[in-house]
């Protein structure tokens, strides 16, 4: 018998090896209690922090968070600026915090259109925990799932014309050595809280076969009691991967 934090107990229950999270519903939450949009990034902001640290202590080896898509661009640009404000307040503390935990993190997205003191920082902090041993934290920024996988495709592309690959070679496992999270496992659970029932263009390649939960919480008041309760609901599934048990 296992127990999770906050007294949620299962017989056996496993513990995804790779969860994502859509962390959407910061201004809903926001708007909902008479606040500027900002005061709800700001919320999302802290809560990432202790998801974060939650899943390394439970087990998860390996998480990804949707933090900005090549989409969200199309807001106001007041709201991209603070938004890229607490982003650069979060990497330079993150740069003191990770020098002490175990984890290490990774960014993941088109990095070209970001201000070169956040690609700086991005550097640091990918270099500062490359050799950690505990989770992998993947912070997707400025990210697109169909941008990923033109990019891997130009990529391949390339070294066809090159003379360095027969396109005979080409196959999923190639695909999936030149997107972002290559190397590490596709996500076992996909979690959106705020309502909404769409990926919007996460992690498409690699979400073929994960498992999906979704709840009405908004992101910056999802607690870890909630990550239990989804854990919980995973634990109760069976994935056959298009086979039959």
């Amino acid at each position: 018998m296992a127990i999770f934090k906050n007294n949620i107990t299962h017989p056996e229950p496993v513990v995804p090896q790779h969860i994502a999270i859509i962390m959407d519903g910061n201004g809903r939450w926001a708007k909902r209690r008479g606040l500027p949009r900002t005061a709800g990034h700001k919320k999302g902001a802290n809560n990432f922090r202790t998801i974060a640290d939650y899943m390394n202590k439970i087990g998860v080896k390996y998480m990804t968070f949707y933090a900005f898509s090549t989409e969200n661009w199309k807001r106001s640009k007041e709201e991209i600026e603070i938004i890229m404000d607490l982003f650069k307040d979060y990497l330079e503390e993150a740069l003191d915090r990770f020098e002490e935990t175990d984890m290490r993190m990774v960014f993941i997205g088109d990095r070209s259109v970001l201000k070169p003191e956040l690609v700086a920082l991005m550097d640091k902090i990918e270099a500062v925990s490359k050799d950690h041993k505990g989770a992998v934290v993947n912070m997707a920024i400025n990210y697109g799932g169909r941008q990923e996988i033109t990019a891997a495709c130009k990529r391949i592309a390339q070294k066809v014309k090159d003379g360095v690959l027969d396109p005979d070679e080409i196959d999923e496992d190639l695909i999936s050595a030149n997107i972002f999270t290559a190397g590490q496992p596709d996500p076992d659970l996909i979690i959106r809280p705020s309502g909404e029932f769409r990926l919007s263009n996460f992690l498409i390649w690699q979400s073929a076969y994960s498992e999906f939960w979704f709840d009405n919480v908004m992101w910056p008041e999802f607690s870890t009691k909630d990550l239990d309760r989804a854990i919980r609901d995973y634990s109760n599934r069976q994935r056959r991967f298009g086979g039959v048990k």
